[in-house]
């Protein structure tokens, strides 16, 4: 077998790249897995058109029947849209199960930059990045997406680390990693739902041909992994932090009273944060995805 019996391009996606046009990558966990339908389905579009305005062909991974989708059809989010949480929430160690029996899988941020880095995509924009949870000392629990950050070429844009993690200890394994963390436009890392925290960012970065260079010096002297960019939460739609705080504190409770952990915790987490804000912390959510669009498809456009 090889590679391109299990790599399916959507014509638009295969053109783009075959005419050395800018290309982003998205995520599917935020189909299936972010939010409600049909919120979740005029989303994902919305993330689509906003690339194209912005000079990148968006290149929405999953992988359906098997197949490792570089971008998908408006009938294949749908799909995916209305199939929620019955899709497999795939990481890294769930692609070779679903490629060999042949199902379907909405794609973490580890399993979108493998299929990205496969198919030559280079910038990869999402929400907030997995990392590590609080009391992983015990636990143990470290997201795979910071593992992929440290082995797989490909520069992820995103409003920070998950609030709901413990924000230090996640850029304490990215530095152990050697994996560059970069603040657009800012020296603290963002947390999500707000533009700031306590903890320092890497390197400030003024504009998306900055970012740009460093990438392509990246890849020039052969490193193997990526990096992350950090995309502050636009001041208008950022949550009041003691707010966010409080309910995040509720959340994480009412987790552990519940048994629930791994895989499921961060959406239970998100869902729950969604129901103690009234909703609030979804159009945040919203917002901060359209907003690492954008500065990922300037950076792509970039790096032509």
């Amino acid at each position: 077998m090889n590679l391109s019996e299990h790599i399916k391009f959507s014509p638009k996606v295969e053109q783009a790249l075959k005419e050395n046009r800018p290309v982003i990558a998205l995520e599917s966990t935020i189909i299936s897995h972010g939010m409600p339908y049909p919120q979740n389905v005029e989303t994902a579009l919305a993330c689509e058109n906003i690339a194209r305005e912005n000079g990148a062909e968006p290149a929405t991974i999953a992988i359906i029947q098997g197949k490792l989708c570089v971008g998908l059809t408006e009938e294949e989010i749908d799909y995916l849209g209305k199939a929620g949480l019955s899709v497999t929430k795939a990481s890294r160690r769930d692609i070779p199960i679903l490629v060999a029996r042949k199902q379907d899988g909405a794609t973490t941020v580890a399993a979108t930059m493998i299929i990205a880095a496969l198919a030559g995509i280079k910038v990869f924009a999402t929400g907030g990045i997995g990392g590590v949870h609080r009391g992983a000392e015990t636990t143990m629990d470290i997201s795979a997406d910071l593992e992929e950050l440290a082995q797989t070429p490909v520069a992820v844009v995103c409003a920070g680390a998950k609030s709901i993690l413990d924000l230090g200890l996640t850029l304490e394994y990215l530095e152990t990693k050697g994996v560059p963390v970069l603040g657009y436009q800012t020296e603290m890392l963002p947390a999500f739902f707000t533009n700031t925290s306590e903890f320092k960012v890497d390197y400030r970065m003024e504009s998306a041909q900055e970012i740009a260079d460093v990438i392509s010096a990246q890849r020039a002297i052969g490193f193997s992994g990526g990096m992350l960019i950090a995309n502050p939460i636009p001041e208008k739609y950022a949550m009041d932090a003691k707010v966010i705080d409080k309910a995040i504190a509720d959340a994480v409770k009412e987790a552990e009273q519940k048994g629930i952990q791994g895989k499921d915790t961060t959406p239970f987490l998100l869902a729950k944060i969604v129901e103690i804000t009234g909703g609030s912390s979804l159009k945040a959510n919203i917002q901060l995805v359209f907003n690492n669009v954008r500065l990922a498809s300037q950076i792509a456009s970039k790096l032509q």
